[in-house]
Formats: C-alpha cells, sequence, structure tokens
C-alpha cells in the first residue's frame, strides 16, 4: 500500500538544530495531509506539527516559533526543521500521513512510519 520512511534523527546539544524527513511511497493518488508526531518515554504521542495539502499548517504550542513543518508535494516528502532544541524535546518522532490510496477503487487511509529518535542532551 503506503511506506513512510523517516530520516534524519540523532543526537543533538541544547539549543542544536536537526532536520527531519519522511518520504512516502506506494499506490498514492494523493496526500492530503502530513504530519509529525512524537513520543517521550512514559508519555503519551503527541501532535507537533501538520501540514494540509492547501498549504495551512499547524503546530503544538510547545515547538511554535521553534519547529518549522514544509513539504515537497512533488517528492511526497514532509520534513521538520527544528531549531532551539530543548531536553525536553528528546521523543521519537513519527510521521503521519492521510492518503488517497489507489486500490480497486480508490480510498482513504491514515499510515505511520516507524519512528526516527531525537534525543537532546549535553
Amino acid at each position: 500500500q503506503v511506506q513512510l520512511v523517516e530520516s534524519g534523527g540523532g543526537l543533538v546539544q541544547p539549543g542544536g538544530s536537526l532536520r527531519l524527513s519522511c518520504a512516502a511511497s506506494g499506490r498514492i493518488f494523493s496526500i492530503n495531509a502530513m504530519a509529525w508526531y512524537r513520543q517521550a518515554p512514559g508519555k503519551q504521542r503527541e501532535l507537533v506539527a501538520a501540514t494540509r495539502s492547501g498549504g495551512s499548517t499547524s503546530y503544538a504550542d510547545s515547538v511554535k516559533g521553534r519547529f518549522t513543518i514544509s513539504r515537497n508535494n512533488a517528492k511526497d516528502t514532509v520534513y521538520l526543521q527544528m531549531e532551539s532544541l530543548k531536553p525536553e524535546d528528546t521523543a521519537v518522532y513519527y510521521c503521519n500521513a492521510e492518503v488517497s490510496v489507489l486500490g480497486i477503487g480508490r480510498y482513504d487511509a491514515e499510515f505511520w512510519g516507524k519512528g526516527t529518535l531525537v534525543t537532546v542532551s549535553s
């Protein structure tokens, strides 16, 4: 069907930057929305940032002004530029996409990547 593959995670010092990427592939007719979620140890998964096909974006209050979500429609890829990282940003970051899938008929479905670990520590 559809696969989402994240990349770009790693270890960074407080105040540093990272850029995450998520590439979608498979039987894609169109991608309606893409988003980044994160889950820290012992906490629930939370929405970090989202972008819809019309170009609108939204952010969690905790990352506003520090994170930027962007999308390359030609490559079916979404990015998350993270600046001024804090230890509390440490989490596994997951890519999410709402996709119109090509099948016997066309249908809408939601897909998740396997996640990429971001660790902010000195």
